[in-house]
């Protein structure tokens, strides 16, 4: 009986035991709760003080550093084409004061307080930092003559600057590719950006619109835009060729007479062809198949036909409301 009881003891101490432990990791986790919320806070705290001091200190003037003279000085120009020599605080590293580096000057002393990101609209920094993912010139169909063009004056002059050296000219500092929406402007442009290794944007300077009767006639001056690139509506073997690419990665049966289809997609532009595909897989799901056929290519063509057409006529009274 003794023996039972002290079993019954030792039971009862146990689970109390283990009780306090899972109370004890409970508060454990609440304390590393609070002290992370500290710390934040605490962070929270130093950034609205230095914002503060920003607020209440005197106005700052903002430069770009020409050129450095010795540790401690520089030469900085201010926005209203003065250049002074000035010198920095001893927080600053020179080592980021690099000549054309945007700086804050202090207003009473002019001395260098801190260094600014390079000026640059936030639409376009996001694209300068934007991955134009690995796209290789196959992907593009329907266009050799202006890929042919836009390597000649982007990619080569990067890959290859000795041959312009050479021949004595200067290569294109920029290229216009214009032409109607859906045509592979931004595909084109993001296969040069995969290709070359860079950044999308970053490659000397594309631009691509629909619109080129609206730019700017200051940005098609000589040594802007030099070369000017039209990627047109495709015509029916550049069609084929990208509803090729585009069904290749598509589970098909039985032969695919793409020259069929594409006779049907007069007027159509790469998207317009990527939607025929989709299409086509949707039709093939709707009949409860796992790939796709060429009555499914059909339907999907004639679909989107009549879609266009559609689309048309809804424009053409629109415009004539508007007379």
């Amino acid at each position: 009986m003794t023996s039972e009881s002290e079993n019954v003891r030792r039971r009862t101490a146990y689970a109390e035991f283990r009780k306090k432990q899972l109370e004890q990791k409970e508060l454990d986790a609440q304390l590393w709760a609070v002290k992370e919320n500290l710390r934040a806070a605490k962070k929270e705290y130093g950034k609205t003080e230095d914002d503060l001091k920003l607020l209440q200190s005197v106005g700052q003037i903002i430069g770009k550093v020409l050129r450095p003279l010795d540790d401690k000085r520089m030469i900085v120009k201010v926005g209203s084409g003065s250049r002074y020599v000035v010198g920095r605080c001893s927080k600053m590293d020179k080592e980021n004061l690099t000549s054309g580096t945007r700086v804050v000057l202090d207003m009473l002393t002019l001395t260098i307080m801190r260094a600014l990101p390079h000026e640059v609209h936030p639409l376009v920094h996001n694209m300068l930092h934007e991955d134009p993912g690995n796209i290789s010139y196959s992907a593009v169909g329907g266009l050799s003559d202006q890929i042919r063009e836009l390597r000649e004056s982007i990619e080569l002059p990067l890959m290859n600057p000795e041959l312009f050296i050479r021949v004595g000219i200067k290569p294109p500092k920029g290229v216009l590719l214009y032409g109607p929406p859906g045509t592979g402007k931004t595909l084109l442009a993001r296969a040069i950006a995969s290709n070359v290794d860079a950044n999308f944007l970053k490659v000397k300077v594309i631009m691509a619109t629909n619109r080129p009767d609206v730019l700017d006639p200051a940005l098609l001056r000589p040594g802007r835009l030099d070369r000017k690139i039209e990627i047109p509506l495709p015509n029916e073997l550049s069609r084929i060729e990208i509803l090729k690419i585009h069904a290749a990665g598509i589970a098909k049966h039985g032969d695919i007479d793409y020259e069929a289809v594409v006779k049907l997609a007069e007027g159509f532009n790469g998207a317009d062809l990527r939607n025929v595909c989709t299409e086509a897989g949707i039709s093939a799901v709707r009949a409860e198949r796992d790939y796709v056929i060429h009555e499914d290519f059909m339907k999907a063509v004639r679909k989107l036909n009549e879609a266009k057409k559609l689309e048309s006529s809804v424009h053409c009274t629109a415009d004539i409301g508007k007379e």
